[in-house]
């Protein structure tokens, strides 16, 4: 392994959330124990986004789920951080010239959270109530199931949305298991929404870790965090996302799922008012996730309508 500047600690970039911490303090511990670097060898670097700090507009308004991520590939171009940690579902497809992704840690739980504020279950809701979600995908998918439903934008840490529900704001709304699962707040859904009834988003519940394409060090240092698995299975999701020009102002969902030595992938997009879904699936070899991604995206391109995606119309 290339020689670490023991003069200064090892960078890991992040959000502020208190998901995206917790995230980098899980890869710090993770990577001091598989080099047996000691934890002070390591520094967490929070770097607050723009959708950080616009909490009021939905992303579409604002510019996409790029602004996740966007000030933190900054720093990580300027030198200011070694490595940075996102959620793959908030990271654009391209990243800027420099950077690799190359690292994706182990999946956690994919299925979206039900949590209400007195009912367990979505099917618990009474009708015409207010749920609250910042997704587009949520929504449409929300909608779709339930079109009774009152949808209000929910922005902010599960922390705020959490609070927003306890003030009323609305009867329930949509977490992510994983990271409720990495904040030990797994108890407050009893009744994850099952894979079938609701398609997660591109990437959700996987972990990335970003660096500088030129840095040799950082790039032996994240290897053993590295998951072939949770890598097949973005491969599929990501390239279908790409394919499809996805972002937050379009309603996408996908899913691949490794069963012996064969990737199976299920894939959807909607109308954002959740009026018409079409969805597709495959199952290909490991070794041919990224195409099949490109294919299925395809067969809904095919059949969508002209107007069935905002950059269409």
């Amino acid at each position: 392994m290339p020689e670490l500047d023991a003069s200064k600690p090892f960078r890991i970039g992040t959000r502020g959330s208190p998901l995206a911490v917790a995230q980098a303090h899980e890869t710090r511990h993770l990577l001091s124990h598989a080099h047996g670097i000691p934890l002070d060898g390591f520094e967490i670097v929070t770097i607050k986004t723009t959708a950080d700090r616009v909490q009021d507009r939905l992303l579409k308004e604002i510019g996409g789920k790029g602004l996740f991520t966007k000030e933190i590939e900054e720093a990580l171009l300027d030198n200011r951080i070694d490595i940075a940690v996102h959620c793959v579902k908030d990271m654009a497809v391209a990243e800027p010239d420099g950077l690799i992704t190359e690292c994706f840690m182990k999946r956690e739980d994919p299925r979206d959270a039900f949590i209400g504020a007195e009912v367990e279950s979505l099917d618990d809701l009474p009708q015409g109530a207010v749920v609250g979600s910042a997704s587009l995908r949520r929504r449409a998918q929300m909608l779709n199931l339930r079109p009774d439903l009152q949808m209000v934008n929910f922005r902010g840490s599960i922390q705020t949305r959490l609070q927003k529900l306890e003030d009323g704001v609305a009867s329930a709304t949509l977490l992510a298991m994983a990271g409720l699962n990495r904040l030990g707040m797994q108890s407050l859904s009893r009744n994850p929404i099952p894979l079938d009834v609701m398609t997660p988003a591109v990437g959700q519940g996987a972990l990335a870790v970003q660096r500088r394409s030129n840095d040799d060090y950082a790039a032996t240092l994240i290897e053993t965090l590295h998951h072939p698995e949770t890598e097949r299975q973005m491969a599929a999701e990501r390239s279908f996302l790409a394919t499809l020009e996805g972002s937050c102002q379009t309603p996408i969902a996908g899913y691949a799922q490794i069963r012996g030595d064969r990737l199976h992938l299920r894939g959807e997009i909607l109308r954002p008012d959740g009026t018409e879904v079409l969805a597709t699936e495959g199952e290909t070899c490991l070794s041919n996730a990224a195409e099949m991604g490109e294919d299925l995206a395809r067969q809904l391109l095919g059949r969508a309508p002209a107007d069935f995606f905002y950059w269409r119309t």
